[in-house]
């Protein structure tokens, strides 16, 4: 499924990108660009997580109210 790979490569882009951060802090660079370099693969990687979080619910539903009806 598409949007579990994407999510997988979201989530290396938020490791990298939080490394990055810490690597930056403990240089003693005041850049924070950097620290909001983190933020940018956050956000989908929350839609993306929520999706694959609720897909199983949704499907169980879907199942139950077809089999009632059966």
């Amino acid at each position: 499924m598409w949007i579990r790979q994407i999510h997988r490569w979201l989530s290396i882009a938020f490791t990298i990108a939080v490394v990055a951060n810490i690597v930056a802090l403990t240089m003693q660079l005041q850049a924070t660009w950097i620290g909001l370099l983190a933020f940018v693969p956050l956000i989908p990687l929350l839609s993306t997580g929520l999706y694959l979080f609720a897909l199983p619910y949704v499907g169980r539903r879907s199942g139950a109210s077809s089999e009632a009806r059966s």
